[in-house]
């Protein structure tokens, strides 16, 4: 499995998307703003993604 890298816009928990904006050992912070429905959606700016639980959209 290739692990996201900072940009990247990863896929998660049933199509969620998000822009990676660090790296962690075991996971990834997202920035979940990226998303047009964003606000609809009422969720926090951003959140933690264990590596093993997206796949990356764009590199």
């Amino acid at each position: 499995m290739k692990k996201a890298e900072i940009g990247n816009v990863i896929e998660f928990r049933e199509g969620l998307k998000g822009i990676v904006e660090k790296v962690n050992e075991n996971s990834v912070i997202v920035d979940l703003t990226y998303m047009k429905n964003y606000r609809d959606l009422e969720l926090e700016e951003k959140t933690v993604v264990n590596h093993k639980n997206y796949k990356i959209v764009e590199a």
